[in-house]
C-alpha cells in the first residue's frame, strides 16, 4: 500500500494566503489612521492659518493708526502682540485685553497675574500687575504711545527712529523693551514668517 504524502505546494498556499490576509489587514488600518491623521492635520493647518490671518485683520486698523500717530512700525505693533499674547490667546488677552504684556502704575486699573522675566541668566516666575484694557484697539494704542513717550527708566527713541523693522528690532533690545536675550530674533523670524513689513508702507 502507497502512502500519499502531503503536498509541500499546498501547505505553502496555505501560508500564503494567511500571509497576504495579514498583509492587507495592516495595510488596511495603517491607511485608516494615515488618512484620518493626514486629514485631521490639514484640517488643523488651515484652521491655524485662518486663526492667524483674523488676528492679524483685526489689528491692521489699530498699528496702522498707531503708526500714522506715533511712528511705531505696524509690523513691529502686529510681532509683538502675536508673540505676548501668543495670536491673541493668553489669559491676559483674553480675559483682560493686553495683548502686550504691559505693566500697571498706581491708579490704572491692573490684574496681579504671574509672568516669566529673564534674570541673571535664568527665567524665573514673578507675580505682577498688568493693565486691564477695553479692548484690543485701546492695548495697541497704549503700547504705541508708551513707546513714543517712553518712562522714566527707558526711552525708546531708537525704536521711534528706525527706518526698518529689522533696525527696530534690535533698538527694542538695545532700548531695554525687553529682557529676553533671544527677543529680537524673535521678532524679526515672526515679522518675516508672515510678511508683515508689507504693512509698514500703509500710509506711512
Amino acid at each position: 500500500m502507497i502512502k500519499k504524502r502531503k503536498s509541500k505546494f499546498t501547505i505553502n498556499i496555505g501560508w500564503l494566503i494567511l500571509i497576504l490576509t495579514l498583509v492587507f489587514i495592516i495595510f488596511s488600518v495603517g491607511y485608516y489612521y494615515y488618512e484620518n491623521n493626514y486629514m485631521y492635520n490639514i484640517y488643523n493647518q488651515k484652521n491655524v492659518i485662518k486663526k492667524h490671518r483674523n488676528f492679524i485683520n483685526r489689528l491692521l486698523p489699530s498699528v496702522t493708526d498707531a503708526q500714522r500717530k506715533y511712528n511705531i512700525l505696524a509690523s513691529i505693533s502686529l510681532s509683538q502682540a502675536i508673540l505676548e499674547s501668543n495670536w491673541g490667546s493668553s489669559k491676559l488677552a483674553t480675559n483682560y485685553n493686553n495683548l502686550f504684556g504691559v505693566k500697571a502704575y498706581n491708579g490704572q486699573p491692573s490684574v496681579k497675574l504671574s509672568t516669566n522675566e529673564f534674570v541673571n541668566g535664568n527665567f524665573i516666575n514673578i507675580k505682577g500687575y498688568f493693565r486691564v484694557y477695553k479692548s484690543w484697539d485701546d492695548s495697541v494704542q497704549s503700547h504705541a504711545k508708551l513707546l513714543a513717550n517712553g518712562t522714566s527708566w527707558n526711552q525708546y527713541q531708537d525704536v521711534i527712529n528706525s527706518d526698518n523693522y529689522i533696525e527696530a528690532a534690535h533698538n527694542l533690545q538695545i532700548d531695554g523693551y525687553a529682557t529676553d536675550p533671544k527677543y529680537t530674533n524673535k521678532i524679526i523670524e515672526i515679522i518675516k514668517k508672515y510678511h508683515l513689513n508689507q504693512y509698514d508702507k500703509v500710509n506711512k
